[in-house]
């Protein structure tokens, strides 16, 4: 599931491919934007921004979001694609290298940076990374679940659905408990900044340690199985801030008791 270190490794690759070259390919797949074309245009900056990728090209911003079947891959020229050509939604090439967006969640030329991402809280992996700003957003809504709150992005950029179960069962929080009443919040930002950082080298991201199969995990995905520490039975539901948006949630009701 893309989350922040998905999208900053994403990053990274495109980095690798575009940052300071030419375009001698540019083929957005999308109807609003079909007739741009950044072709013979220098590729200025690569960056990530929590779960957003911005790409500054041609005084314009290509703005994109894997959402939950996203991805950017980066080939050799004249290789064969691993995913099927209809589902591009953009396509950029260079001599060297060509990066294809498959089935992205948003696509979006821009004017500015700022017009972007300029909302979102604290990137976890930027270099920007504020935790006294991200404590400060937290405790601005006291009575939000801490469920909710840790995956709003205005709040802290980066954290997702994994993240956000593995470190509320770390910290011991019921993902219901209210943000006043869920312990020490610079803990929390803190662990969530050490994980995702641990983890953003990794195609296999672990939150208990163990790399083997199966055992990266302490509660998400784990409904019905016994908890890895006191072997009562994970919870599943879900949370949201209205039945649209809702997004499942896991716990273990003895090590995170109920608010």
């Amino acid at each position: 599931m893309p989350e922040g270190d998905t999208v900053w490794r994403t990053a990274n690759s495109l980095r690798d491919a575009l940052d300071g070259k030419v375009l001698t390919t540019c083929d957005v797949r999308v109807p609003r934007y079909a007739t741009v074309d950044f072709t013979g245009e220098t590729v200025e900056s690569v960056l990530s921004a929590g779960k957003h990728l911005v790409i500054e090209v041609g005084g314009k911003v290509i703005h994109s979001h894997l959402k939950m079947e996203g991805a950017w891959h980066v080939y050799q020229p004249d290789t064969p694609w691993r995913r099927p050509a209809y589902q591009a939604r953009i396509v950029l090439g260079t001599s060297d290298r060509v990066a294809v967006g498959f089935e992205l969640g948003v696509v979006e030329i821009l004017d500015t940076v700022e017009e972007a991402v300029g909302y979102l809280g604290p990137d976890l992996l930027g270099p920007l990374w504020d935790p006294a700003v991200a404590l400060g957003n937290l405790e601005a809504e006291p009575d939000r679940p801490i469920g909710l709150a840790l995956l709003d992005q205005r709040v802290i950029a980066g954290l997702g659905n994994v993240y956000r179960n593995e470190i509320l069962f770390l910290r011991g929080v019921d993902p219901h408990t209210p943000v006043s009443a869920a312990g020490n919040l610079t803990k929390m930002i803190d662990l969530s900044h050490r994980t995702i950082t641990a983890n953003k080298n990794r195609n296999a991201r672990t939150f208990t340690g163990d790399l083997r199969a199966g055992r990266h995990f302490w509660v998400y995905g784990r409904e019905n199985k016994p908890c890895r520490r006191c072997g009562t039975r994970i919870r599943e539901g879900l949370l949201g801030d209205n039945p649209l948006e809702e997004r499942q949630i896991y716990w273990c009701p003895r090590c995170q008791p109920a608010p």
